[in-house]
């Protein structure tokens, strides 16, 4: 590892006005980017519907976006020395509201997924670029302020976007999910063209290009990024596009690990995770993905299909993960200070794993009132990971690897929470089946309890004016139903500890770290 060219002492401490927007500007962008994800998926029902598409097809208008998305990220840092920091935000950060209209205008399906796709390339630049400002513009001593700023992106973002999502489709429609990034769009443009310097750009890079390494990148992600999508939803690999794409994403993901590693100039530096806290912190940021997108994931089906909750609901719980963020945030820097952040982030970790259990003991009856102490203890735990992690990754790291680290650490995060919604959504399906066959067996008709229940509910449907056999019938048919519920809530529960797992062997690797200290410990410049 090259070494910090200038330490700490030399950097002044003082950050003008002009790089504080600067910072801010692109942070929002990040924001922007990330909260699309989730505040699309809150209103995809009600887009299929208008689109006229069904629940499989519509799947491709979040996979689209999440596959350019995957791709573009670990290009973001190559891509912004040929162009330079500046014209490469402006056009991308232009062109994403752009498409964002566009998506709003959309007349089918195929246009409405070929604008998502093309919001998702220039959403994903807008993430690891985040990252990169605020590691090259700022001194190492004000980077912690700067981290707590971008994990407001990393795990609010989620957190919040169901529920505003649903509450613009419900209150107005799920076009104005798409016009929402107009403003922020706008403020984003304003503030690089104002505060990010112009650099000249390097074309002669283009010439130089490791473009077998990108097309590599390319086809493998990308192909990953859409059996690990689409693979629950096509039986994994009884289905041919999902064999044919995961022997696309082997071969070719091989392929870009070889040119990378042995290539004298890659486009993405991933010897850094040979680096033993980068490399240590990209396997906790592959969990936390898990975490932060499983949960946003699994939570919202279990208060739809169990609790019968709509958008605006779902998003009541929710909230109290995503808004006390806001308090416990901005103070994770001073702590930092104060408290080694190896111990910070096993905190962080194990607050996450414990929210996750308590989330597993699920009954047909937990609500709102039941879930609330599980969100904080979440909302407790995420800012005391991603702040700290963040700096311990970046730790030591010459600025030239800026671009590198921030497209790797983003890349790892965004890969785990596909792997995990992927893992989550399989796991649900076979541990349903498999509690709802313990549950049948259980329940035969020479069961006495079963007896007695089926003779409860005859009587009911009796007494509601159906006759004995029809009662009968539908006596069965709603023990079946209960069991069937059972069954989910049984399964949600082992999605919730298979997180929750997860998560705490993944604090195993912050035992591994090498202390680092928050100040000067930085991307030096």
């Amino acid at each position: 590892m090259a070494n910090p060219s200038l330490t700490a002492q030399t950097v002044p401490d003082r950050v003008s006005l002009k790089t504080w927007i600067g910072v801010l500007g692109t942070v929002l962008g990040a924001f922007m980017a990330v909260l699309d994800i989730q505040i699309t998926n809150s209103s995809l029902k009600d887009i299929q519907a208008a689109l006229g598409a069904t629940l499989e097809e519509g799947s491709w208008i979040s996979t689209s976006y999440l596959v350019a998305e995957i791709v573009v990220i670990p290009l973001t840092g190559w891509l912004s020395q040929v162009f330079s920091t500046r014209r490469y935000l402006l056009v991308n950060a232009i062109l994403f509201v752009f498409f964002s209209v566009c998506c709003a205008w959309a007349w089918n399906l195929p246009s409405m997924i070929v604008f998502r796709a093309l919001q998702g390339f220039t959403g994903g630049v807008l993430i690891p670029m985040a990252f990169t400002v605020l590691l090259t513009t700022l001194p190492p001593s004000k980077q912690p302020i700067g981290m707590a700023l971008f994990a407001i992106t990393a795990t609010f973002a989620p957190s919040i976007g169901p529920t505003f999502g649903g509450w613009l489709t419900e209150n107005y429609s799920w076009h104005y999910v798409f016009y929402l990034n107009l403003i922020p769009g706008s403020m984003l443009v304003a503030a690089v063209w104002y505060a990010i310097d112009a650099r000249p750009m390097k074309l002669d890079l283009l010439k130089q290009g490791d473009w077998g390494g990108i097309f590599a990148m390319a086809i493998g992600l990308g192909s990953l990024q859409v059996v690990l999508e689409e693979g629950s939803r096509k039986d994994w690999f009884s289905s041919d596009l999902i064999i044919r794409l995961t022997a696309l994403a082997v071969i070719f993901l091989s392929i870009f690990f070889w040119i990378e590693l042995t290539r004298k100039k890659p486009f993405i530096n991933l010897r850094l995770l040979k680096e033993r806290n980068f490399g240590l912190a990209s396997v906790v940021n592959v969990a936390l993905g898990l975490g932060l997108y499983g949960s946003v994931y699994i939570m919202p089906l279990y208060l739809g299909q169990i609790q019968g909750y709509n958008a605006m609901q779902i998003g009541e719980v929710l909230m109290w993960v995503g808004f006390p963020q806001l308090l416990i945030i901005p103070f994770v820097p001073k702590v930092m200070q104060r408290v080694d952040m190896r111990l910070l982030i096993g905190i962080g970790v194990s607050l996450f794993a414990v929210s996750c259990f308590m989330n597993s003991t699920l009954t047909n009856q937990t609500g709102i009132d039941q879930l609330r102490w599980s969100q904080l203890v979440r909302a407790a735990g995420q800012p005391l990971i991603m702040v700290p992690l963040s700096s311990i990754a970046t730790a030591g790291l010459p600025s030239t690897q800026a671009g590198s680290a921030s497209g790797l650490f983003n890349m790892m995060r965004n890969l785990g929470g596909s792997f995990g919604i992927a893992a989550i959504a399989t796991l649900l399906t076979q541990r349903q089946q498999f509690h709802s066959n313990r549950l049948g067996e259980q329940l035969s008709i020479y069961n006495p309890i079963a007896q007695e229940r089926i003779n409860q509910y005859t009587q009911f449907f009796v007494s509601r004016g159906s006759d004995l056999a029809t009662a009968q019938s539908q006596a069965i048919a709603a023990l079946d139903s209960v069991v069937r519920r059972e069954a989910y809530v049984m399964a949600y529960n082992d999605c919730f500890y298979f997180v929750g797992c997860a998560l705490l062997v993944s604090g195993l690797a912050v035992l591994f770290f090498k202390k680092a200290k928050p100040s000067g410990g930085g991307v030096a410049h």
